[in-house]
């Protein structure tokens, strides 16, 4: 093994290690937050299986735990997704929900919900099938019909995400029953309705994602020093792109068909990684989907207590602190 290789092995068993305390902590909290228990001592013990109160019990295995799972999955699953799309179009303000990928998946997702689909895999599929319209969209409205290079994808992805927008009213406002309450406040990130079925069904469709965009991280790195020079080292550029692109969308669009829309967690955590771990994919790609987890448990912990009753979307919580975060970043960019 070489010096070099050595040295990106050790960094990323440090920052994996790291990483992995700071989910397991979020976790942590997440399992204790709540009007009902006897603190986190009675979690810990309900969680190993010597714990007496019954109902604490109940509440930490059927609510609390598929909560948490499937908020630290979707927060994995958004942030890895933000890092490829950052990676492909070498912009760090790049995202899905800035690109409108998740919003055309919103509305493939409230499509198959009007037209009566089960949530898996109808709605799934309705929303992937949206997500590639989108990427569609955007593609032949890059100049030159070059994706990977165009400098004003940015702004296209805005105004797309802003046309899913007023469609998803639009789509909104034609659900006349009982479902238009539950379709608004899932929009806005719902994770109310966790169960251990969906939980499974998420994980395994993101996770082997994840395996495969780890696979694909030295190319990565290779497409962020150019297109040109990623060619002359032996990349296939445009099956690399294609290939991270469907399986970004795939997970996206999973991730919205069960969880809503929930913003900026691609644009927070990839860039707060890079400034702290460098640019390098192979560490960067295990960092986001640890840090992503751990960051949207926590907001959905804020989701949860913030309010005095009841609980806010965690899109909300996500939103008001990826804005700011967003505003920054982009006056930043101007001024460089």
């Amino acid at each position: 093994m070489t010096n070099a290789a050595t040295s990106v092995t050790r960094r990323m068993v440090v920052v994996l290690g790291l990483l992995t305390a700071v989910l397991l902590l979020a976790l942590y909290l997440g399992l204790g937050a709540g009007s009902t228990g006897g603190g986190f001592g009675a979690v810990l013990r309900s969680l190993a299986g010597s714990g007496e109160d019954k109902l604490l019990h109940d509440i930490i295995w059927r609510l609390r735990l598929p909560r948490v799972l499937l908020a630290a999955l979707l927060g994995a699953t958004l942030s890895l997704g933000g890092l490829v799309f950052q990676a492909l179009l070498r912009n760090p303000l790049a995202e899905p929900y800035i690109l409108g990928v998740s919003g055309g998946s919103a509305i493939g997702a409230i499509i198959g919900i009007l037209m009566g689909l089960a949530r898996f895999p109808g709605v799934w599929l309705s929303a992937f099938a949206g997500s590639l319209a989108t990427l569609g969209v955007l593609f032949l409205m890059a100049p030159g019909r070059s994706f990977v290079r165009a400098n004003t994808l940015l702004l296209s992805g805005v105004m797309v995400n802003a046309f899913c927008a007023a469609v998803i009213m639009f789509l909104v406002s034609m659900a006349q029953d009982s479902r238009l309450h539950n379709i608004i406040f899932w929009l806005m990130g719902d994770l109310a309705a966790a169960t251990n079925a969906k939980v499974g069904g998420l994980a395994l469709t993101v996770i082997p994602c994840f395996v495969l965009i780890f696979m694909r991280s030295h190319a990565m790195n290779l497409l962020a020093l150019g297109s040109d020079m990623a060619h002359s080292m032996g990349v296939n550029i445009r099956r690399t792109t294609a290939l991270l692109l469907a399986v970004t969308s795939l997970m996206v669009s999973a991730t919205v068909s069960y969880c809503g829309l929930v913003g900026f967690v691609g644009l927070v955590m990839p860039h707060m990684l890079r400034l702290i771990l460098g640019p390098d994919h192979r560490v960067l790609v295990p960092a986001c989907i640890l840090g992503g987890a751990a960051f949207m448990v926590v907001c959905d912990v804020l989701a949860r207590t913030l309010p005095s009753q009841g609980e806010m979307p965690v899109g909300v919580v996500s939103a008001m602190i990826g804005a700011p975060l967003f505003i920054y970043l982009l006056r930043k960019s101007n001024n460089g």
